[in-house]
């Protein structure tokens, strides 16, 4: 596997930008208007997708396919589409439909590449209130209308200090999953609920000190590692093991913490 040049990064990045732009111009018609929303089948839990999920998907593909059509693609609404490049694109349309639906702007689109088992890029971008994140070896940064800056986590490293969250309890896998974040939420100093692709950019942001899930997909969580980590945060599963598939994730804001947090996890 050859690596990857600086030039190369730079034009994925144009790229990721480029997407992130095309993808905002069909969603926001649909935000906070009537819309239809449908249930994905085969899940237990209201599992909601939207017209602007699967058209936000649609133009991200296309416009990969015509840039980089030798690259992968790994993608909520419309699957994998493999080939034999070391290059893969993770999209997550609209990741956060729950709160998309009730018209909280607490959502984003995830836009990730990997190359070979390295995540060499991540983007989240929020078009409603027009924020956007990203990281890359160069490090994570952000803008915020016209201004942008690098972004760096808390100093925290004590759980009685931290801020803890997760997207919802009714998420977590199972009793047992549910029980080891209330232990671990008690040893915390405040914790809140909601937020889903937008609480790992408020950790790069050093806002929010501590995250746990439970079922995530790697599109869910591929494309905000680089984000974590190049703003000086520790991401994995509650095992320690890579983040790149899903599952049961915690993201902190130091070394220390995370060890901390998965320590209580493991019960």
């Amino acid at each position: 596997m050859t690596e990857v040049s600086q030039s190369e990064i730079a034009a994925f990045l144009t790229s990721a930008h480029e997407m992130s732009d095309i993808s905002a111009k069909v969603i926001l018609p649909y935000f906070r208007q009537e819309i239809s929303v449908f249930h994905k089948d085969g899940k237990g839990i209201y599992d909601p997708v939207t017209d602007a999920d699967r058209k936000s998907e649609q133009v991200i593909r296309e416009y990969i396919a015509q840039k980089w059509p030798d690259h992968s693609i790994i993608g909520e609404e419309y699957g994998s589409q493999i080939t034999d490049s070391d290059f893969c694109w993770i999209v997550d349309p609209i990741d956060g439909t729950r709160a998309f639906v009730m018209g909280s702007p607490l959502w984003g689109t995830l836009i990730g590449l990997s190359h070979g088992e390295t995540q060499i890029l991540g983007m989240m971008n929020q078009p409603f209130t027009n924020e956007r994140f990203w990281a890359t070896a160069d490090g994570a940064f952000a803008r915020f209308g016209n201004q942008e800056r690098r972004l760096k986590v808390s100093a925290c490293s004590s759980l009685s200090e931290a801020i803890i969250t997760t997207t919802c309890p009714d998420l977590f896998a199972n009793e047992r999953d549910k029980a080891q974040f209330e232990k671990l939420r008690q040893r915390c100093q405040m914790t809140r609920y909601g937020g889903d692709c937008y609480s790992y950019c408020l950790l790069a942001l050093g806002h929010i000190d501590l995250i746990v899930e439970t079922g995530l997909a790697s599109y869910d969580i591929a494309p905000l590692i680089p984000l974590v980590e190049q703003a000086g945060g520790v991401i994995s599963t509650w095992d320690g093991s890579s983040a790149r598939a899903g599952g049961q994730i915690v993201a902190a804001a130091s070394k220390v913490l995370h060890e901390q947090a998965l320590e209580i996890l493991a019960g």
